[in-house]
């Protein structure tokens, strides 16, 4: 993580003091992966399950059954759990492109106007024709068409909805409405305007932006308009005669032509998630606290998986989430792999649990990456990010079964080795017992608790510090960063984050040289609070007649 300031910002750095020497160791989460569909390469905001699928999709078909990716269960179980909002990246193999509308076709017989799918892929592609009952050839759950129920030719104005692909005529699903729309630039109704034109696109590792309006609608976006109103009334406010045909005609229709495959049912290989995780290290476009790519393991895609846990180091307000090793591997497997990671900023588990995915109903083993958000988002809901998301009151997963059932002998091995097990316990089910960072070095930082809470600090007096930026190294500006900082300090001690802290800037570090320097320093020094991993009971036998 960079350590110098070449421009104007905020630098938050964090001084390891709590090494242990040897002698007499919010935003929501982000996952990348395959999914049904969706814009590709595009981080999206999703705040529930059910708007996951509306974006994204659920199960697929490959060959003769039903399958879902691991991006899919992921976000299940990380709403299910408390979640409130995770960034989706869909990551594909391959070129995909848009679905397009069907003309839109007006009086004459000439296009008035295109629409395109935010969606991208082959499954975007509704179908021609209509057939029986206004269905359409390929009209799925998992793509949409259009109608315009109306048209106002003396206004000039037209209502257009988005239903879903798999309808028809007597039963319409409509997903979207967008009434009085215009073709006229000038006018506020313009369709452009109203739904939008703007498409992200990844290039070159950074994301551009074409269109000059947000697109507002979840399903669609205006490619072109081909035929424009400009100025569609005369100067009585009649409607021009020769514009009038290029208002739309009442009908429905389908999307097609786009182009892109989904990956088949073990997803897709390390390579194809290069540039999407390195796009996540923009900290000013995106913020996260956990990231996970399940999938992927270190074992298998170490250049990917290492690319992961550089991002969130370089990030600094995120911890990674890896899995070590494929399903069936053994516990020296996945404690040799870990001996090859070193960072605060990472954290693995093993061994692979079974869920019930919940858009096919079937019994799935997954990494335990897919799962451990989950057990964040409920540590988080229940407790605070600098509690442990380990044990029974706060680690518990909502699955099947462990892979392994672990004895107490595997998961000293794992703990000894940095990776942390996943135990199961006769009455309290399948818990994370254990909350190591992959750090080789023995301090306050070996522990996830710890660094979770060290992120929390430093992101709200990071965003503290943001304030700061062109104002006057003065007392009164450095009293007003003390007068905000101070107060939250103490309620993350007051909860049990802290045991003691102490905050300076003032002009012991802010000398004359450091002023001149156009800097404001600020010391920021913290006592993290340790969970109690090891509890000793002694139990003390004492004769009859003794005193206890």
């Amino acid at each position: 993580m960079a350590e110098n300031l070449l421009s104007p910002g905020v630098l938050t750095r964090e001084n390891d003091q709590s090494q242990i020497t040897q002698g007499p160791q919010s935003a929501g989460a982000a996952i990348l992966g395959p999914t049904v569909k969706g814009p590709v390469n595009i981080p999206t905001i999703v705040t529930s399950y059910s708007d996951y699928i509306s974006k994204f999709g659920g199960n697929f078909r490959s060959g003769s059954g039903i399958h879902e990716y691991l991006t899919s269960i992921s976000a299940y179980n990380y709403f299910q759990q408390g979640g409130d909002s995770l960034l989706v990246t869909r990551v594909v193999s391959g070129s995909f492109t848009a679905a397009s509308s069907s003309l839109v076709e007006n009086g004459v017989g000439s296009g008035s106007f295109v629409l395109e799918t935010i969606s991208e892929g082959a499954i975007s592609n509704s179908g021609d024709d209509e057939g029986t009952g206004g269905s359409l050839t390929n009209g799925t759950q998992d793509n949409v068409r259009w109608e315009i129920p109306s048209v106002n030719i003396p206004n000039g104005t037209f209502n257009l909805v988005i239903r879903r692909g798999n309808d028809n005529a007597n039963q319409k699903v409509i997903l979207e409405s967008w009434p009085n729309l215009s073709l006229d630039p000038n006018s506020n109704n313009y369709i452009e305007k109203v739904i939008g034109n703007q498409k992200d696109i990844l290039i070159s590792g950074a994301i551009s932006t074409s269109g000059d309006y947000t697109v507002k609608s979840r399903f669609i976006r205006v490619k072109s308009v081909t035929n424009p109103t400009l100025d569609y009334f005369d100067n009585v406010g009649q409607a021009k005669t020769a514009l009038t045909g290029s208002v739309p005609i009442t009908g429905s229709g389908s999307f097609g032509g786009s182009t892109g495959n989904l990956a088949g049912v073990d997803g897709l290989v390390a390579n194809d998630y290069t540039s999407s995780i390195s796009l996540l290290a923009n900290t000013d476009a995106f913020r996260f606290d956990v990231i996970t790519v399940p999938g992927l393991n270190h074992n298998e895609d170490s250049a990917a998986v290492s690319l992961l846990v550089s991002v969130a180091e370089q990030r600094g307000d995120a911890i990674a989430i890896i899995d070590l090793v494929p399903e069936t591997a053994n516990i020296a497997t996945a404690v040799s792999e870990a001996s090859e990671i070193d960072s605060t900023y990472a954290a693995a588990y093993y061994p692979h649990v079974q869920v019930n995915s919940p858009n096919t109903g079937k019994l799935k083993f997954v990494p335990p990456s897919t799962v451990i958000p989950s057990v964040f988002a409920n540590n988080d809901r229940i407790g605070a990010e600098w509690f442990a998301p380990a044990g029974f009151t706060r680690g518990g997963i909502n699955v099947v079964q462990a892979k392994r059932k672990l004895s107490p002998s595997d998961r000293d091995t794992l703990y000894l080795g940095k990776v942390n097990p996943i135990g199961t316990f006769p009455g309290q089910g399948v818990v994370v017992y254990g909350q190591k960072t992959l750090t080789n070095t023995a301090s306050a930082l070996d522990r996830i608790n710890v660094r979770r809470l060290l992120i929390e600090l430093k992101s709200y007096i990071g965003q503290v510090g943001q304030t700061l930026v062109f104002e006057n190294n003065t007392i009164a500006t450095r009293n007003s960063f003390l007068a905000k900082v101070r107060p939250y300090m103490d309620s993350i001690q007051q909860r049990g984050g802290l045991f003691a802290y102490r905050v300076v800037m003032d002009d012991t570090n802010n000398t004359s040289d450091v002023i001149d320097r156009n800097q404001i320093v600020g010391q920021i020094f913290v006592q993290p609070a340790r969970a109690a991993e090891f509890v000793i009971l002694d139990f003390n036998v004492s004769p009859t007649g003794v005193t206890i």
